[in-house]
């Protein structure tokens, strides 16, 4: 059984919420390279210091899911049934986050990131984080016995099929052909993973 947040951490969360929603106004409006933080925390009505609490930086202001879409990751791989199927898990978990990330208004946001260097540098790293997050919940899998270039690889494919189906016309049927992809090399590489 969950238990619900407390009302600190539900305080919390609302600030942390509030700060991002606040950033993404104003980056949308003014652009992002003409905003400060310290123009954030004040339209916010909070420190700096209570921003940098919940933000590490800059982009992660724009990248406000992050951690949550890292955990959503790991949890597909550690959360799923015993013998339930690995990429059919991650595939589901995948088309939730393309959904989110293409959904009404996520266009200008999508438009704002690839205009900034800053913005595309830190996605890219931060897709790199989430493959070795997840790459490492693989092989932490005792019910998936492989490698770890196999777990490795297969982490890559996936944050991959990410950004390529949120890239495509026909996000849905481009994950479904990705994953029909990733699915044959996952099985190909069986013998490999039982060697």
């Amino acid at each position: 059984m969950t238990v619900p947040p407390g009302r600190r951490e539900r305080k919390k969360a609302a600030t942390r919420q509030k700060i991002a929603d606040t950033a993404l106004r104003l980056f949308l409006e003014r652009g992002y390279d003409a905003v400060g933080i310290r123009e954030v925390a004040t339209e916010a009505d909070v420190a700096v210091t209570t921003l940098f609490s919940h933000f590490a930086s800059k982009e992660a202001l724009v990248f406000e899911q992050d951690e949550d879409f890292e955990h959503r990751l790991t949890r597909a791989v550690t959360g799923r049934a015993p013998h339930e199927p690995l990429v059919p898990a991650l595939q589901h978990e995948i088309r939730a986050l393309v959904r989110h990330c293409t959904g009404d208004g996520a266009a200008p946001v999508w438009r704002m990131i690839d205009a900034s260097p800053a913005l595309r540098k830190y996605e890219e790293s931060m897709r790199l984080r989430h493959a070795e997050t997840l790459a490492a919940a693989i092989a932490g899998d005792p019910g998936l016995p492989q490698t770890a270039t196999a777990a490795r690889t297969l982490a890559r494919f996936v944050i991959d099929a990410y950004a390529l189906a949120r890239e495509a016309a026909d996000p849905e049927a481009s994950l479904d052909e990705i994953f029909q992809m990733i699915e044959a090399a996952w099985a190909a590489a069986e013998p490999a993973r039982h060697a």
